[in-house]
């Protein structure tokens, strides 16, 4: 398959729209079922990218997939803690849903793999290989506890914060600790510390991200 930009973008692209879609909606859906259906009235419990995509998020994966990343983000879903049935317990569990639904998707696209390995399309193969590290990627990431990824929200709960807004007003900060661990070089190192060995455990012997 020929390396160049566009081929990069596309063997990328449906491993990062159900990366982000179902990341998003299993915020919604869980905190739909634990009392708050602010995401349903608002449309956010489809699986169409329109509702999903974020203009910012979208044109960075564009870039960042020049540079063989393949990372971006998607629009919140609105959810209002308050209208929780137990606050303090169920935005642990929204929270954590995001990352969870991407690491389902790295053991779903890992085992795709193995059968796309039997038929011998190696587009076939790169695709399934990216939807495998781009969802470990964003399952890491939006663990990091930096407001206002979903980290930080557990963190706080942790620590013992109730302020369910702590880590939104927080978001300011935390994106110039992001773009500090990006142009550090941190950022880096987490992928090949956190994110290479766990996609290589994914992955069939023999292939390697």
């Amino acid at each position: 398959m020929p390396d160049s930009p566009l081929t990069r973008i596309a063997a990328m692209l449906p491993g990062f729209l159900l990366a982000i879609v179902l990341h998003e909606v299993a915020h919604g859906y869980v905190a739909y079922r634990l009392g708050d259906d602010t995401a349903k009235r608002a449309g956010r419990l489809t699986l169409s990218p329109i509702a999903h995509l974020d203009p910012f998020g979208t044109i960075f994966f564009i870039v960042s997939s020049l540079a063989g990343l393949g990372f971006g983000w998607a629009k919140p879903v609105p959810v209002v803690i308050e209208r929780l049935r137990n606050p303090r317990r169920d935005e642990i569990l929204v929270t954590l849903a995001g990352p969870a639904a991407n690491l389902l998707q790295a053991f779903a696209w890992a085992f795709v793999l193995r059968l796309v390995l039997h038929l011998g399309h190696v587009a076939l193969v790169i695709i399934c290989v990216w939807g495998v590290a781009i969802n470990v990627l964003l399952m890491i990431f939006n663990l990091l506890p930096i407001p206002p990824l979903d980290g930080s929200h557990v963190a706080f709960r942790l620590l013992g914060y109730d302020n369910p807004h702590l880590a939104d007003r927080l978001a300011p900060l935390g994106f110039v600790a992001l773009i500090l661990l990006i142009y550090t070089g941190l950022f880096d190192i987490l992928t090949r510390v956190l994110v290479s060995p766990i996609v290589g455990r994914l992955l069939p012997p023999g292939l390697y991200f």
